[in-house]
């Protein structure tokens, strides 16, 4: 199994050992367009593996700060209160760069940036690049996505 990323299309997909495409699903990456550079609020192109699934059995909304579930949910009333956060949702994939020098070491080492594969608030709108380089999706989408995807999968994001 296998996930690919198209930041131009503004898609997730998700192929099985066969090659065939099995689920695709709209997301949001960074605003700021594909970058790997650190503090370039830029999601990073390449190969990368998932290194972390965070959150199982959490509910939908549930609320993560620094990889830890915080104990709340996400709802827009709450999100109103708390304006300007960047919302991490339901379930984190954390991914690791493959490619040295690419999207791993130094200053362009996709784990240290913590770009995650996440939930997001019901109120964003997927198809539109919007993260901080990140890779956010529906809540309901993460959670199946989560359950497909074991630690190790390989997760290639092109442009």
């Amino acid at each position: 199994m296998r996930v690919e990323v198209d930041i131009g299309r503004q898609t997730l997909a998700v192929f099985g050992d066969d090659g065939a495409c099995i689920r695709r699903y709209a997301v949001s990456t960074a605003a700021n367009g594909a970058g790997e550079e650190i503090g370039s609020y830029r999601t990073p192109r390449g190969r990368h593996r998932i290194r972390a699934r965070i959150g199982a059995g959490a509910p939908s909304g549930a609320v993560f700060r620094a990889r830890r579930a915080t104990g709340e949910v996400w709802t827009t009333a709450f999100a109103a209160a708390h304006p300007g956060r960047d919302w991490v949702l339901t379930r984190i994939l954390w991914l690791c760069g493959e490619e040295p020098g690419r999207n791993r070491g130094g200053r362009v080492d996709s784990m240290r940036r913590y770009i995650y594969i996440h939930g997001t608030g019901d109120d964003q709108p997927m198809g539109t690049p919007r993260s901080h380089g990140c890779v956010r999706m529906r809540n309901r989408d993460i959670i199946e996505l989560f359950e497909l995807v074991p630690v190790g999968t390989q997760v290639e994001i092109v442009e």
